[in-house]
């Protein structure tokens, strides 16, 4: 099945077209999701979502909902799950935003697809651009998805979400240790200094 023929995949909002540029033209501010957000392993990071400043409303099309997909359009080609807590976020143009339209897949089995080496492998093959690989809607929609059942669906997504969270305990242990570690040094360079 392709990716086409069981989402609608669009492009986020070209934000200069509606960045208000002067305080006075400033009808509403959004929260914008950006690159700094997003871990190349397809999750976000703790950091804060930069504000836009839009000189129009904008329309709701924009603006992510939950078990929506993005995908960055330019290599990593990192591919990304919405939730509850990420809804309503504004996305710019250099995502698209991948909204299912069948119940016979779930949008965390397509995250961890689109997240593969094989489908970023082919991603790349037929890349546009010269010296910034980058993709567009069209590649997107003839991507071939693996159809398997919804249980084994959710079963991938769970082993995801397992792996996820311990490369997160893993990453915290190490920065721990470095600090007990130059806690460590910083005690035996200072008792040295007493000599």
């Amino acid at each position: 099945m392709k990716l086409g023929e069981i989402a609608v995949i669009r492009t986020g909002l070209i934000l200069t077209r509606k960045k208000a540029t002067i305080e006075y033209e400033i009808q509403k501010i959004y929260k914008l999701i950006t690159l700094k957000n997003i871990e190349d392993d397809g999750e976000f990071n703790k950091g804060p979502f930069e504000t836009f400043e839009s000189n129009d409303a904008l329309s709701k099309e924009y603006f992510t909902k939950d078990g929506d997909i993005l995908i960055k359009l330019s290599t990593p080609f990192t591919t990304i799950c919405i939730d509850e807590k990420t809804a309503g976020l504004l996305v710019p143009s250099y995502f698209s935003i991948i909204r299912l339209q069948t119940p016979d897949y779930i949008p965390e089995y397509i995250t961890w697809y689109l997240n593969s080496d094989k489908v970023k492998r082919e991603l790349i093959k037929k890349q546009t651009g010269t010296s910034i690989s980058s993709t567009n809607n069209t590649i997107l929609s003839s991507i071939n998805i693996k159809e398997i059942p919804v249980e084994d669906q959710k079963r991938i997504a769970r082993i995801r979400d397992l792996y996820l969270k311990e490369k997160s305990l893993l990453k915290r242990l190490i920065r721990e240790k470095e600090m007990l570690y130059k806690g460590i040094t910083d005690k035996l360079i200072n008792m040295n200094g007493e000599d």
